[in-house]
């Protein structure tokens, strides 16, 4: 059904999109024709694809290392609350600083190979994975928490099987939420400095005027979007079954059922 609805989406734009060049007639440095990107796609298809596949390997290692470097930093805040006091409020503090003023940092650090745009992606996906899991943790309802007391359960175990399983559908929103913006940390990190990828295209494109490969690539950023945001969906669908039972409320455990005591 995304699928459907996101083809349509697209069609319709393109078919706006093409009434501008109708109507408007903008020189084509300003604005080209879908059918001169189309022919950027036919022409430097090579071209496109290897700098698309080195743009592909940056976002997928900067977001499984950002996913997890997120959710195992909310986990251990979670874990460790009085090591979390002085931890979580750092994280904030690093949370505030533009990704644009870290982007030439990382390249001094990491050199303008594949490393500094990975560093990049982990930081844009870190923080929205972070925060979202966090709050999940921190927000069991206190009913639950009571009677997790009442069976003697540790702070491991109320952790373990109630705790972490309750946050876990805000973990997956956080996800959701970070996934579609993994592209951009790559792409800020080859525009501060690389020698490929589809944010260096776009660099060289731009100072050439080729606008018609700006958009090109553009394109093919928006289609890794979304797939990510896709695959997201595809992958966390049996993460949290229990999920479905929530709706903003007191969740069933009808099939969920972690043994406290145990």
């Amino acid at each position: 059904m995304m699928v459907q609805r996101t083809l349509l989406a697209v069609i319709l734009l393109l078919l706006v999109w093409q009434g501008v060049i109708v109507v408007l007639e903008p020189p084509r440095y300003l604005l080209p024709a879908p059918m001169a990107v189309l022919d950027v796609y036919l022409k430097q298809t090579g071209f496109l694809l290897h700098h698309s596949l080195l743009t592909a390997s940056e976002i997928l290692v900067g977001l499984v290392l950002g996913a997890l470097l997120g959710a195992g930093t909310a986990l251990a805040v979670a874990a460790f609350p009085r090591a979390g006091q002085i931890v979580w409020p750092l994280v904030l503090v690093l949370q505030a600083f533009p990704v644009f003023v870290l982007a030439p940092w990382l390249v001094i650090w990491f050199g303008f190979g594949i490393a500094s745009k990975v560093a990049m992606t982990v930081i844009i996906i870190y923080f929205p994975v972070a925060s979202a899991f966090y709050d999940g943790l921190r927000r069991t309802d206190s009913a639950m928490l009571d009677a997790a007391a009442l069976t003697q359960a540790s702070h491991w175990q109320t952790l373990r099987y109630l705790r972490l399983p309750l946050a876990l559908p805000s973990l997956i929103s956080g996800l959701r939420i970070a996934a579609p913006l993994a592209p951009l940390g790559a792409v800020v990190g080859e525009w501060v400095g690389a020698a490929g990828g589809l944010g260096f295209v776009m660099m060289q494109a731009n100072a050439r005027l080729q606008t018609d490969v700006m958009f090109a690539a553009m394109g093919v950023l928006a289609l890794y979007t979304l797939a990510l945001r896709l695959g997201v969906d595809r992958f966390t669908a049996g993460l949290a079954p229990w999920a479905r039972d929530l709706n903003h409320s007191t969740p069933s455990f009808a099939k969920f059922k972690p043994g406290l005591s145990s």
